[in-house]
């Protein structure tokens, strides 16, 4: 899976993707908000690295964008600004569900080690919901082949008989 990064500005783009490479994860671009929503509605992304500021459509929109959709809510997101540190911002960010916020600079060493971490933990939550999902469905197809004979089982037969559980039929007097 892949890391988004979100940036209107090129050299920006540039500049993360060369501080992601030793992460290990394909790294792919989007120059706005609207092209990043359209990248990561294709699916392939396990972590969204967005700017605050972009024009049309800023990273806290983005942000609530992803946290309406079913599919993309459990996506970690994470905004990074150069305006400095601002409280509300930050406040507005993680009410929205932000996973993370960076102000810039950045450390690399510690932009690598979150964005990872969060990969990993995004791709192991996704495991662990297919196979839920699988068990889900295992245990519906269970309960529909058993349900029928259980059922039959328990329930009067016309004509005065019931099935016992040792599979002996009483008759009526």
């Amino acid at each position: 899976m892949k890391i988004l990064v979100v940036d209107d500005r090129e050299d920006n783009l540039f500049a993360i993707e060369s501080l992601l490479r030793p992460v290990g994860r394909p790294v792919v671009r989007a120059h706005s908000g609207d092209e990043a929503l359209k990248t990561v509605l294709r699916g392939g992304i396990a972590v969204v690295i967005l700017d605050v500021v972009m024009p049309q459509m800023d990273g806290l929109e983005v942000l609530a964008y992803l946290k309406r959709l079913e599919h993309t809510r459990n996506l970690p997101v994470v905004l990074m600004t150069g305006l400095g540190r601002d409280d509300d911002l930050a406040a507005r960010a993680y009410d929205l569900g932000v996973s993370d916020f960076l102000v810039k600079p950045v450390d690399p060493w510690v932009v690598r080690t979150k964005i990872r971490a969060l990969a990993d933990l995004y791709m192991e939550n996704q495991s662990l919901r297919a196979q839920l999902g699988a068990l889900t469905d295992r245990r519906a197809d269970t309960s529909a082949t058993l349900l029928p004979d259980l059922l039959e089982s328990r329930l009067p037969r016309p004509g005065g008989g019931a099935k016992g559980r040792a599979g002996s039929t009483r008759g009526t007097d």
